[in-house]
């Protein structure tokens, strides 16, 4: 770990319109990777807006690497089945980290990034300075599948002794 920059705290907050994998309703799960670190939420039952509020957290070493970000639901008897996926790149949201930035007023718009084909942004996402952090707030449109997004919010923790940005 002696190439670590700092961790990315990963705040799931909820999915809107997940598919349908069960009867009527789906059991899903939220599972992130970066590199060879992999990460899940706990499981929503029967819910296709679920509301998971889980906070993950990744050691960066490699910002250029993406972050994966898959939707699952959970079943008991057979495998888990698949309910989209998404991926996002974290150099947007690491060059206004490595602005160094501090006291601005709550809500300073720093970036915004517009949806486009390279990425899977349902709408455009803003990195805010918010409570004396860098934060941003995206909205991912999952892939290979029906419907569904999930919303999630990025903040960084630097960790003293490490590299840092």
């Amino acid at each position: 770990m002696e190439n670590l920059l700092g961790l990315l705290r990963i705040h799931v907050q909820r999915g809107v319109n997940l598919a349908v994998r069960d009867v009527v309703s789906s059991d899903p799960y939220v599972v992130i990777k970066m590199g060879k670190q992999k990460l899940k939420t706990r499981v929503i039952n029967k819910n296709v807006n679920p509301e998971w509020n889980d906070d993950l957290t990744l050691s960066i070493s490699d910002p250029r690497l993406p972050v994966h970000l898959y939707v699952y639901d959970k079943d008991k008897f057979s495998f888990d089945d698949k309910m989209g996926e998404a991926e996002f790149d974290i150099n947007p949201f690491l060059e206004a980290v490595r602005m160094r930035l501090k006291d601005l007023p709550d809500g300073t718009i720093v970036t915004r990034i517009c949806p486009n084909r390279q990425n899977c942004l349902a709408e455009e996402s803003q990195i805010v300075w918010k409570d004396g952090k860098v934060v941003q707030n995206m909205v991912l449109r999952l892939k290979n599948v029906e419907s569904g997004e999930v919303e999630l919010q990025l903040q960084w923790i630097d960790i003293p002794g490490s590299r840092g940005l």
